[in-house]
């Protein structure tokens, strides 16, 4: 297995995130070009069409865990001595970072007494930090049972939908972007967050648009997207876990290249040299 992602800047909470990402940079355009640019990213190409979605979650999970099969990783659980203390499931939720914690509470709520629910308490305490304290192996275990219950994969899909997903795909629609830019800005902060740092999904798309416009202020997408996926690079390189950019450089480079901004099959890219295809 390929090193995984950092996760999101420690200690931003959810909501913040959510509001962080929803939150214009720049004053809205007018609204005819807003409008057509809305039309664009919303004829019939939208990654919530679960088509589209299942091809985002395998290209994710293709630089995420060396594999296409996304759904394996519910019971995905390690530390990756990234500063985060656990990272686990779908999206690498981590238990120095909240989102963890929310996930397990969601799962809590919807199922009171379930085999994670002992570990709140312990979650809590580490939150923040790196520490393992009162988790451990038999955290990793029972992780793992927990993993097979479809109302925890559930929980786990919410959490991606709600912390990342959904916030990365309306940023992306507003902008104008069609499937391939939504699955950029996703990509973008499920690695990054969206916290205060240099970073973080929202420094990378304020520097992108420092050099280009997107097509909701009347600039071009193409243009746009290798301004963003420049900036992405930069965030990546300037921390030594993200050095290898290849997510970027030999996939999402790849289909914006050849033009395919629907993200319409087939697909073929590279993620740390492997060859990926989606036909």
């Amino acid at each position: 297995m390929h090193l995984r992602r950092l996760a999101p800047a420690l200690a931003v909470p959810s909501m913040l995130l959510a509001l962080a990402v929803a939150a214009p940079a720049q004053a809205a355009p007018p609204a005819p070009v807003l409008a057509a640019a809305q039309q664009r990213a919303g004829s019939g190409v939208d990654l919530t069409d679960p088509r589209k979605k299942e091809i985002a979650m395998q290209i994710l999970s293709s630089a995420e865990n060396s594999s296409l099969d996304w759904r394996a990783q519910y019971r995905y659980i390690e530390d990756i001595k990234d500063g985060r203390g656990y990272t686990a499931g779908i999206v690498g939720f981590c238990s120095g970072t909240g989102d963890m914690l929310d996930l397990v509470e969601l799962y809590t709520q919807r199922k009171p007494g379930n085999v994670l629910a002992k570990y709140l308490p312990a979650l809590r305490k580490v939150n923040g930090t790196d520490s393992h304290a009162g988790l451990g192996s038999a955290f990793e275990k029972d992780w793992r049972t927990a993993a097979k219950d479809r109302a925890f994969q559930q929980a786990q899909e919410d959490e991606r939908d709600r912390v990342y997903f959904n916030p990365a795909v309306t940023q992306a629609k507003n902008d104008g972007l069609r499937a391939l830019g939504q699955f950029a800005y996703f990509d973008a902060i499920v690695m990054h967050g969206d916290g205060g740092d240099p970073e973080s999904f929202g420094a990378i798309r304020r520097n992108a648009l420092k050099k280009a416009k997107p097509p909701a202020q009347g600039g071009d997408e193409t243009a746009y997207l290798n301004a963003f996926l420049d900036a992405r690079k930069k965030a990546m390189q300037a921390e030594e876990a993200h050095e290898d950019t290849s997510r970027v450089d030999t996939a999402q480079r790849v289909f914006l290249k050849k033009g395919n901004l629907d993200l319409d099959p087939p697909l073929s890219w590279k993620v740390y040299g492997d060859p990926y295809r989606i036909d």
